[in-house]
């Protein structure tokens, strides 16, 4: 069952996460809120009807763990849940930034809970994935910003789940490549790294991180010979001229796996969608990537930094026994 999603993210979030694992729909006879700008019909998203996702969710609840699919308002939850792929956000679920397109809380986290990797290693070890992605919040209050976290969360995943390939997708660490190395010693499978958008909107859009220090991280982390992965959010008020000399660049710097997505507006408070792309652009740009030397991209209105990830364990293992043999 298809829905289409009105231009709010966090209406379709609400919905998928009712209380009691029930999926929240109007009734009729309702007082209800005023009909929503509607995304083009090319934007639907599946819903949540099989019992795994609310298994998931279940379980997800009892070992007190967050997701990025939760607290990010993804649109893809649905999908994704029903099949079992998550990505569990570690440090917390509050931000020490506010990018002006995220729906996670930003404001003074907790301390890191030195429980919390292996809770998490617990939660994926039940799974029995192929492949799956740990994501995190930034954590510049922290001297390390999560890095030792970081390595050992890897470090737990890896000893209960030792057959599965493991995606981190990171902060920037301030640019400090010591912390990048931490997390790089406990031998994640791919390590990946946000651009998020073109450099002339990147202030607007990240507001506290900067270009040169992403592309630093990214140089570093391929110059260590780690499967590197970055993605982009389009609809932002990028040119694609722009975009593609961004995918231009992470192929001169050898960045193995891209994404690109459509973005959507979380609420009202946060950056407005400059336009949709077509699908046709999103074919059109993973094809120039392809042309460029990105050996895998995935691309489309729905497409985010771990969506369909789970698919790629072959894929990543071969670059990775690739790379091990030069």
């Amino acid at each position: 069952m298809l829905l289409e999603l009105t231009n709010d993210s966090r209406y379709i979030s609400s919905m998928f996460t009712g209380e009691k694992g029930k999926v929240s729909l109007p009734v009729m006879g309702q007082a209800q809120a005023p009909r929503k700008r509607r995304h083009p019909n090319w934007i639907k998203v599946q819903m949540p009807t099989k019992p795994t996702y609310f298994e998931l969710k279940k379980r997800v609840e009892e070992l007190e763990l967050h997701t990025v699919c939760a607290s990010a308002s993804c649109p893809n939850i649905g999908e994704c849940w029903s099949r079992r792929a998550l990505t569990i956000m570690i440090l917390g679920d509050i931000c020490t930034r506010s990018c002006r397109f995220c729906d996670v809380a930003t404001g003074r986290p907790l301390p890191a809970d030195p429980d919390e990797p292996k809770r998490v290693a617990t939660m994926l070890s039940e799974l029995d994935l192929e492949h799956t992605v740990i994501t995190c919040v930034d954590r510049d209050d922290l001297a390390d910003g999560g890095a030792a976290h970081w390595a050992e969360t890897i470090t737990q995943v890896k000893a209960a789940s030792p057959n599965m390939t493991l995606e981190v997708l990171t902060g920037d660490f301030k640019g400090n490549t010591d912390d990048v190395d931490t997390v790089l010693a406990a031998n994640p499978d791919v390590f990946s790294h946000n651009l998020e958008t073109v450099p002339r909107l990147s202030r607007q859009v990240r507001v506290q991180a900067s270009y040169p220090r992403s592309y630093k991280i990214l140089e570093h982390v391929r110059n260590r010979d780690a499967v590197t992965k970055t993605g982009l959010m389009l609809g932002l008020g990028e040119e694609m001229d722009e975009v593609r000399e961004v995918i231009e660049q992470l192929a001169e710097m050898r960045v193995d796996i891209l994404t690109l997505g459509q973005y959507l507006q979380p609420s009202k408070k946060h950056m407005p969608i400059a336009r949709y792309v077509e699908p046709e652009e999103f074919v059109e740009l993973a094809e120039f990537a392809k042309q460029c030397g990105i050996e895998r991209t995935e691309a489309g209105p729905l497409v985010r930094s771990s969506y369909h990830a789970d698919g790629q364990a072959q894929m990543i293992r071969d670059i990775r026994r690739t790379r091990t043999v030069s």
